[in-house]
């Protein structure tokens, strides 16, 4: 790969990820107000996963072996695809926050008059913003090409796992007739398969 492609593919992909961020941020203070919100002591079991499969992928080349060896050649082919499932990524994060409007929130809570949104990307999977950052953060992974980086990916989609689980629950309590069809009509992160 050349070291311009490196360049600009790093760019875009940490371009991809700052926009996350700041969009995060701001439409943070934009949400409902909460009605419920899960207990504090349930946080960790999604939170230490996904931190520390950031951690793998940011620092891989400084781990220990196996996490530091590199997998994945450094080809240009290589570069584009990570940033094209990087801008895929980002695009389906924001498509599903659009759609989820006021009713988003980082922990498992409902909101007052919180909606059952099934339209935009909820009406492929019911955890588009899980499947955008998955899709951010497997380019992210591919493009490091560490071993670290594709364990990162493991758990995370183990955190978001564990964190769609308890969201589901609260939704099959909180709308007992409309949620189960849903289950049963849309996926969780992949259309179609899971």
């Amino acid at each position: 790969m050349t070291t311009d492609s490196y360049s600009i593919v790093g760019g875009i992909i940490k371009g991809c990820w700052a926009i996350f961020t700041i969009v995060w941020l701001i439409s943070a203070f934009f949400t409902k107000r909460t009605s419920y919100k899960q207990s504090p002591g349930v946080l960790p079991s999604y939170w230490i996963s996904a931190i520390l499969a950031w951690i793998l992928l940011t620092e891989a080349r400084r781990l220990p072996y196996p996490l530091a060896v590199s997998l994945i050649p450094r080809t240009d082919s290589m570069a584009w695809t990570a940033a094209g499932l990087s801008v895929c990524g980002l695009c389906i994060c924001l498509w599903a926050r659009i759609n989820l409007g006021r009713n988003w929130s980082g922990c498992v809570t409902l909101k007052e008059s919180h909606e059952l949104v099934q339209r935009g990307p909820y009406r492929f999977v019911r955890h588009p913003i899980y499947t955008g950052l998955l899709t951010m953060f497997i380019g992210s992974a591919i493009i490091l090409g560490y071993v670290g980086g594709l364990v990162g990916v493991l758990l995370l989609f183990g955190s978001f796992w564990i964190k769609l689980r308890l969201e589901e629950e609260l939704m099959l309590r909180q709308f007992p007739n409309d949620y189960p069809a849903y289950m049963q009509r849309v996926k969780r992160l992949i259309p179609f398969i899971v």
